[in-house]
């Protein structure tokens, strides 16, 4: 069965935009999801403290850094605080409009954000020091997004990216149920994460470095 990549990707635009919208609806700001690694579980967090910790050790003022699938802005703030120069992207507009309204909130800053496909990014080559992504991966075409990711960074730019592998059975199973419960679409699926990914990076770019986290963290809430 061929699945329509665009229709799907039409799906996850409104699902998202959606839940932005209720959140756009709150009278309070502080009643948003907390940002950064403090929005998972401890079981969950370990990866997202290093995710933080390497962001906090690359990225200064000196550095243009584009952010893809930027979604609500969760992973958006230690970028900003960072003193770089940030463009925070996505494809829903209201997830944006969430993404500004908390860093307004957090930081007092007016942060740079844009409508865009992470499969065609409206920049032009070689601009960016950085690219970041974090969890956004399963969103867009594998090798789309590696060429534009590959197009927009300076030589010796680099992406860095937090996300789940598809190599957990549990994880696999997870995913499957909220497909047939229709809060997930059959392309994201099939676009997670693999082992093969990373090395298509790699051989992308050159060389890569991988941290792998938690193969059995699925199990710590019944323990």
């Amino acid at each position: 069965m061929k699945i329509n990549e665009t229709d799907d990707k039409q799906i996850e635009h409104d699902r998202y935009n959606d839940r932005a919208n209720d959140l756009l609806n709150l009278k309070r700001v502080e009643g948003l999801p907390p940002s950064g690694s403090k929005c998972f579980p401890d079981y969950l967090r370990v990866p997202y403290v290093y995710f933080e910790s390497v962001l906090k050790e690359k990225l200064n003022a000196n550095h243009k850094v584009l952010e893809i699938g930027a979604g609500i802005g969760q992973h958006t703030e230690i970028l900003v605080e960072s003193g770089a120069t940030v463009i925070a992207t996505d494809i829903s507009n209201n997830s944006l409009m969430v993404l500004k309204k908390r860093l307004k909130y957090s930081l007092d800053i007016d942060v740079s954000i844009k409508v865009a496909d992470m499969e065609n990014l409206p920049f032009k080559d070689n601009f960016f020091d950085f690219v970041v992504s974090a969890g956004s991966l399963s969103y867009g075409n594998n090798d789309r997004v590696r060429n534009e990711v590959y197009r927009l960074l300076k030589c010796g730019g680099e992406f860095i990216c937090i996300d789940s592998l598809n190599r957990n059975i549990f994880y696999i199973l997870n995913r499957w149920i909220h497909f047939l419960r229709g809060t997930r679409t059959k392309s994201t699926l099939q676009r997670m994460p693999l082992l093969s990914l990373i090395e298509n990076y790699e051989q992308k770019f050159g060389n890569c470095k991988a941290e792998f986290f938690g193969s059995i963290v699925w199990a710590s809430p019944i323990l």
